[in-house]
């Protein structure tokens, strides 16, 4: 699998993309490949990560629930062993998008939300970061999205984590600036992905049709350039609106 121009400019690179079966991860995953990474793709699910894996040919697979602390230090520890060392690239992109009055949010819908969107990424950058240094090279890039920056009604447990996951990107890229680490956030509005299917967005007021959203591969190819920028440039942050 190659770009659109034939061109590998990740030949003989590791990238994980977390949440890598459908959506933007599945995106972001092929993109990667197509640019010559091996992915390696983390996500629930064995016989989804099975499936992907065959479609991409150059791939391996984790199976992780990012909700359960005990399956991400499962799956770290994989990386960490992974037969073509530890990863080049990572790719934070799996999450929860749950949407609910704060009232009507239980403690357990808020915790699992966090855990997702904050505590599992911090998890995968905290246990592939040192072999980074070693190295003096690497790149970490961070899916956010506009409710990152902006509140929405309803938005709570994912704008906390999404919140949190920025700020956390914002101090990585100053710990390890000058060391060959690149960082990137990559924060795109509303992408038409199934995770709005029990939402039904087109019947509820206040949301966005599917049409005005952005699709999948438009943040797939926005992950691709920050990918695969000259090793002294770091795009420190991208986001993206439909035009």
């Amino acid at each position: 699998m190659t770009g659109p121009d034939g061109a590998r400019p990740l030949a003989d690179r590791t990238a994980v993309v977390t949440g890598g079966t459908r959506g933007i991860g599945w995106a972001v995953a092929r993109a990667l490949a197509g640019a010559g990474a091996h992915v390696v793709l983390v996500a629930r699910g064995r016989e989804a990560l099975d499936a992907r894996v065959a479609a991409l040919g150059e791939a391996s697979a984790i199976a992780c629930d990012v909700t359960h602390p005990d399956d991400v230090a499962r799956a770290v520890d994989a990386l960490v062993a992974h037969p073509r060392g530890t990863p080049d690239l990572l790719v934070n992109n799996a999450g929860l998008f749950p949407l609910a009055r704060i009232d009507a949010t239980s403690v357990a819908q808020f915790r699992d939300a966090i855990e997702a969107n904050l505590v599992a990424p911090f998890h995968f950058v905290h246990a592939l970061l040192p072999a980074m240094r070693a190295r003096g090279r690497g790149h970490i890039i961070t899916i956010g999205s506009v409710a990152d920056r902006t509140a929405f009604p309803e938005n709570a447990a994912y704008a906390a984590g999404k919140t949190g996951l920025r700020a956390m990107h914002e101090v990585l890229r100053l710990e390890t600036q000058g060391s060959g680490i690149r960082t990137s956030l990559v924060s795109p509005g509303p992408v038409n992905t199934s995770l709005w299917d029990p939402i039904d967005p087109d019947q509820r007021p206040g949301f966005p049709p599917r049409r005005a959203m952005l699709t999948a591969e438009a943040v797939a190819d926005a992950v691709r350039y920050v990918a695969t920028c000259d090793a002294d440039t770091n795009i420190d942050e991208l986001r993206l609106s439909r035009a």
